[in-house]
């Protein structure tokens, strides 16, 4: 083991020198637009052969899984240390260990990543293979796009063109990795190459990496400005990264141009919907449909913003065709599952779980596959070490701030509800699912599972979820961060915030588990997908969740049941004030008034005064959910 951090230790400062060595962007802003344009051409042909020589030397390191981590890690801080900004050093990193994991070792013929020294000799052959990919995708025939763009780079590796098209055409078939990997090269041929970056942002947003998207799509705007297409998918980002009025922004700057570009709308429309304007919402995705009647997104938002009814038959009827119509897998998904939703309002309820495991299994095809096994060894891995003798010795750097409130749950359960009801006090604040828990997880992944974290690091958490907090709110008493996430990480909060409060939503497994199998969620939530896939996670958070509550003190989580609150509505909402130390206020009681933003998959519910429909809804499916049908608390 000593052996391994050592050679880790190699493989960081190997890292760290060859950030030295990047080439630093020119500040062409200050020249004439010619010398803007060759400082430009300079720095590309920089980068590549950066890249070359930088794939050459990390192949002599021999890179396991391990140390390329370190390596990686190594480099991408010190380009930040270095003064390149955010985006770039992301970008670089992630095609810097994209090209050494795809590389051959050191014995290997040397690659050659120039652009204009071609591989083979008929350069006329592979022109005509990237006419015919291009003439392929615009009839919608990406398979044979495909085919003909791969002969195509395997004729000519270094044709940034060619690799972009060939990503875009894989995007189309629903094979997001690989259209990421081919979409990646490119732009590590060609670093300035706008319409790379903007595809590569398309990937990220249908992948549920939103800040990544941000990232690409802002590059692509930077690189060309005029792009209407790349400024409505940033607003996008933008709206799915709750960040609604710069959203607003980025679609209101679209329409001012083209008042009837159709994603705009659409995009306005979202805005609407997550802010309670259903009505307008409604006007907007129509809208849309008169310029494009195709879009299958914004046909499927149209049952979002209301309950369907038989006599919405003419809606059911299109929406049927244009899922059978040969659109690409993400496409299908949504319009599926917008039909289940019609079905399940109109009690057909047969119809609607045939939809519903439709989309699912489109979804599939998209995600990164659930693991078990690594749910599993998360949950021991956090039972092992956050012991309440472990928790109770956690006193030195931790926070003494009470403003955090945490709602956590399974996703469906009711956390939006209860988020709702706190925000609507005038001393609280809904801050959404925050992803600063869930970041700081990824970065200190392995310390997080071998330890309590130390003092300084502690310290710097708390200070940093403050801050985060504050962008919502300087003055609320209390912040809600309802990431349902957050409830595997319970222990690490803990130790950091050990005067928050918790509130942890429960409602019939069963409920919840068929529920996050109606909705369509990121990719990222792999584990909603399949319904066994749902018991196993089911199963692990329930074992996570007992076992916070045995060993965070009393007093430090209230378990609200969600058939309780909307049964008995006031005495509930009194008892969650009363816990987070709030004075009662009636407007508590009326959250379906409250004027806020919800981005998340309740934004239909919280708008609504309490209803019980959704108690025991599983009842209507039991003959088609047989994995979940064990599913018991104890």
């Amino acid at each position: 083991m000593l052996l391994k951090w050592f050679n880790a230790r190699e493989a960081a400062k190997a890292g760290t020198a060859l950030a030295d060595q990047f080439p630093r962007p020119p500040v062409p802003e200050t020249a004439a637009r010619g010398k803007q344009e060759q400082l430009r051409r300079a720095h590309g042909a920089a980068l590549r052969n950066f890249l070359q020589q930088a794939v050459e030397e990390a192949s002599t390191l021999r890179l396991n899984f391990f140390k390329r981590a370190w390596f990686a890690n190594a480099f991408k801080w010190r380009l930040l240390e270095n003064g390149v900004d955010a985006e770039m050093a992301n970008e670089w990193t992630q095609t810097l260990v994209l090209e050494i994991s795809s590389n051959k070792t050191s014995a290997a013929p040397r690659r050659d990543y120039s652009l204009t020294q071609p591989t083979r000799p008929d350069p006329k052959k592979a022109e005509n293979l990237f006419n015919l990919g291009q003439e392929s995708i615009a009839r919608g025939a990406y398979a044979e796009a495909v085919t003909h763009l791969e002969q195509c780079v395997a004729l000519k590796p270094g044709r940034a063109d060619a690799l972009n098209q060939l990503g875009a055409a894989l995007f189309s078939l629903g094979r997001h990795g690989d259209a990421e990997t081919h979409i990646r090269k490119a732009i590590g041929r060609e670093p300035d190459y706008p319409e790379a970056h903007g595809n590569l942002g398309i990937v990220h947003l249908a992948r549920g990496h939103y800040r990544e998207a941000e990232n690409s799509l802002r590059r692509a705007l930077k690189l060309k400005p005029s792009s209407l297409d790349y400024r409505t998918n940033l607003g996008l980002a933008l709206f799915y990264l709750n960040r609604l009025r710069d959203a607003e922004g980025q679609f209101v700057k679209v329409l001012k141009v083209a008042p009837r570009h159709a994603e705009a709308l659409q995009g306005m429309g979202l805005v609407a919907r997550a802010e309670g304007r259903f009505d307008e919402a409604g006007l907007m995705f129509n809208r849309a449909l008169e310029v494009n009647p195709n879009m299958p997104g914004v046909w499927g938002a149209l049952v979002s913003i209301r309950k369907m009814t038989l006599s919405d038959g003419a809606w059911l009827q299109r929406a049927e065709e244009i899922a059978a119509g040969g659109i690409a897998p993400m496409k299908e998904a949504s319009v599926r599952f917008a039909i289940g939703k019609y079905c399940d309002d109109v009690g057909d309820f047969e119809r609607a779980f045939k939809n519903y495991k439709r989309a699912n299994e489109l979804l599939k095809t998209l995600a990164v596959e659930y693991q078990p096994d690594v749910a599993t060894r998360f949950a021991d891995e956090m039972i092992r070490v956050y012991t309440r003798e472990a928790l109770s010795n956690v006193t030195s750097g931790a926070s003494t701030s009470v403003k955090p409130v945490f709602v956590v749950g399974m996703p469906r359960s009711g956390t939006s509800l209860v988020e709702q009801i706190i925000a609507s006090h005038p001393a609280a604040v809904g801050a959404g699912e925050l992803e600063f828990w869930s970041d700081a997880v990824r970065k200190h992944d392995a310390l997080i599972g071998r330890e309590l974290l130390g003092e300084p690091l502690r310290k710097e958490l708390a200070e940093g979820y403050l801050r985060a907090l504050a962008l919502h709110s300087l003055d609320a008493l209390r912040v809600v961060d309802k990431a349902t996430i957050n409830s595997a990480v319970l222990g690490v909060i803990h130790s950091v915030f050990p005067k928050a409060r918790i509130i942890y939503m429960s409602r019939d497994p069963i409920d919840t588990c068929l529920s996050c199998y109606f909705q369509q969620f990121s990719p990222t939530l792999n584990f909603t997908m399949d319904l066994s896939d749902l018991a196993h996670y089911y199963r692990e958070h329930w074992r996570l969740m007992a076992h916070w509550r045995s060993v965070l003190p009393p007093g430090t989580i209230l378990d609200v049941p969600y058939a309780g609150l909307v049964t008995d509505q006031e005495a509930w909402t009194r008892r969650i004030l009363d816990f987070i130390g709030l004075e009662w206020d009636q407007r508590c009681l009326d959250f379906h008034s409250t004027q806020r933003a919800v981005v998340t998959a309740s934004w239909w519910q919280v708008r609504q005064r309490i209803y019980t429909d959704s108690v025991q809804r599983w009842r209507n499916y039991r003959k088609f959910i047989g994995p979940l049908l064990d599913l018991k608390q104890s």
